[in-house]
């Protein structure tokens, strides 16, 4: 049986293991996809570590097409693609087996290497904006000024929020970053907040708003250090606009999108009856729901069109030496938070004997 190298993680110390093993099959519903770059992201050292299951926990793929299942209509060997696992197997290895449906062409203009940074926290943050917090989307932009708060924003799933909410016409978009400011600017958001050596986060988020507006959107892409607090205190309750019937009335709430981190808390000093929470989860796309598998099929479709069109761009990066003999180091970077405003890649081909 033909074989292949792939990376196992291991959560406690966080090291790398390259191993050989054998090239998957795709299922009916799946592609096999040779790897050229894999993205890298927190979860790939949270899951092993909090699971204590050693396993290949990448997750973001860019690649090349080898075989299709039988039940796929789209896709044909040879085809550029980008990809989100969440199959069978993961994306720091040779080859690998994604979900036709979380599969989707990139255009000659863009390469592997950006490529390798969209799929996971792209999705993530369009969950969380049109999902949890049912803001306008691109295809309804907003008519109005809906001021959005994106802590965290120099994360690819922030800066991919601000992008995705500028498609929407969202506006104006605060973010909250460090040394990454930058990233969140370049990607678009009309204010940066920098919270270091800051005593009054709130209060700078709301320096920022004109008379009138009121703050009632917020998506915080940490979710730990107190973030959250920070961006509730910022909001507040108290006329929004009802898009459903289009007229103005009393809002009751704020609403916050979060991230969970793995194996951490559920958010519990949160005052429900001030602030509507709820959790962007990417793993629904592969999950019981079929509206959320449908939403991450089309989701993909379009960012291929604005790919083509140049209406969407991809995180800035890092590419990893070693490919595979990187993952280790890569993973370290993320863990030890020294990964700011862009994202560790590896380009399998600079795997060392292949």
């Amino acid at each position: 049986m033909p074989t292949m190298k792939e990376a196992i993680v291991y959560g406690d110390p966080l090291t790398v293991e390259i191993v050989d093993s054998p090239i998957p099959t795709p299922g009916d519903n799946e592609v096999l996809i040779k790897v050229e770059v894999s993205g890298s992201n927190p979860k790939d050292w949270k899951a092993p570590l909090y699971s204590k299951r050693p396993h290949n926990s990448g997750d973001d793929i860019a690649g090349t097409i080898v075989a299709v299942g039988k039940f796929v209509l789209e896709f044909r060997p040879n085809d550029r693609v980008a990809a989100l696992m969440g199959s069978r197997h993961g994306s720091f290895a040779e080859y690998a087996i994604a979900y036709a449906y979380t599969t989707f062409h990139i255009p000659d203009s863009v390469t592997f290497e950006e490529a390798a940074t969209i799929p996971l926290t792209s999705l993530t943050a369009a969950y969380g904006l049109w999902d949890i917090l049912g803001l306008p989307t691109p295809w309804r932009p907003a008519t109005d000024d809906i001021p959005l708060l994106i802590y965290g924003a120099s994360t690819s799933v922030g800066t991919y929020a601000i992008k995705l909410a500028k498609l929407a016409g969202i506006r104006p978009i605060i973010g909250v970053a460090g040394s990454g400011a930058h990233t969140a600017l370049e990607a678009g958001a009309d204010f940066v907040v920098d919270y270091r050596n800051n005593l009054d986060i709130a209060g700078s988020i709301r320096a920022h708003l004109t008379e009138g507006q009121r703050l009632l959107y917020a998506w915080d892409t940490v979710s730990e250090g107190g973030s959250y607090q920070h961006a509730i205190k910022a909001c507040e309750p108290g006329l929004g606009l009802h898009r459903s019937i289009k007229a103005v009335e009393p809002v009751l709430e704020s609403k916050l999108c979060l991230i969970l981190p793995e194996g951490q808390g559920k958010f519990d000093d949160i005052d429900k009856t001030k602030t509507k929470f709820g959790i962007a989860r990417v793993a629904s796309a592969h999950g019981e729901d079929a509206a959320r598998r449908d939403f991450a099929y089309i989701f993909y479709r379009q960012i291929t069109k604005w790919l083509q069109e140049g209406k969407f761009a991809a995180h800035p990066f890092d590419v990893v030496e070693g490919g595979l003999a990187g993952v280790a180091k890569g993973l370290n970077e993320l863990k030890d938070g020294k990964v700011s405003g862009s994202k560790n890649i590896f380009r399998i081909r600079d795997t060392p004997g292949l």
